[in-house]
């Protein structure tokens, strides 16, 4: 009752089940680099977006698994795909998990493997190697493990001393019928050049 009152969690009013809202969110922003990065990221996020009329999202770390902190929408076309703010991400087998984990240093990206509960998509050696190989072209693209149709693009978001501190993914569609659709290379360089700019601008945070 306590929680419910200070607007923590919500009561289904048909199933009386109790939800978490994103008030634990906003709370877990105050005070932490999130909040600090989500200043920084928003504005460039907000014009990505307009720019290649795809939604996007940012991704952080959060003990085993990655949390969508921030999300834009494609506002150009409102029946488009865009990840839920506060959303899970499981580190193995998505875009922006595998980003997370291949710019990480070799003892964390161990660490955190460690938290991740079995049994995973894929084998070690098959991850340790798709890691290495996000590691050497700076980059994630692969299918979406969750929507038919989508290609997931995604960029590492370093603070200083290079340390990955988050991901920031578009998840590309091409609906029917949209001829005036950019292509997804394009799209790629700018979203590179989105991380690029919000690292840049983290790295003068003090």
């Amino acid at each position: 009752m306590v929680l419910e009152r200070r607007q923590w969690l919500q009561k289904d009013p048909e199933s009386a089940r109790y939800t978490v809202t994103y008030r634990v969110l906003e709370l877990a922003h105050r005070g932490t680099p999130a909040q600090a990065m989500s200043l920084v990221a928003a504005p460039l996020m907000s014009e990505l977006s307009l720019q290649i009329q795809q939604s996007c999202h940012l991704v952080v770390p959060a003990g085993g698994h990655g949390l969508v902190i921030l999300r834009q929408e494609n506002v150009s076309h409102p029946g488009g795909f865009a990840m839920r703010l506060g959303a899970v991400v499981n580190l193995i087998g998505t875009c922006a998990g595998h980003v997370l984990l291949a710019f990480s240093d070799a003892q964390a990206r161990e660490d955190v493997l460690h938290l991740i509960p079995r049994p995973w998509p894929m084998q070690k050696q098959e991850v340790a190697k798709r890691l290495e190989r996000v590691r050497r072209q700076g980059f994630e693209l692969r299918a979406s493990p969750v929507a038919v149709g989508v290609t997931d693009v995604c960029y590492p978001i370093h603070a200083r001393d290079e340390k990955v501190v988050a991901a920031l993914s578009v998840p590309y569609m091409s609906p029917p019928g949209r001829t005036a659709q950019m292509p997804i290379e394009q799209v790629q360089a700018r979203l590179e050049q989105t991380a690029r700019r919000i690292s840049q601008s983290l790295v003068l945070i003090r």
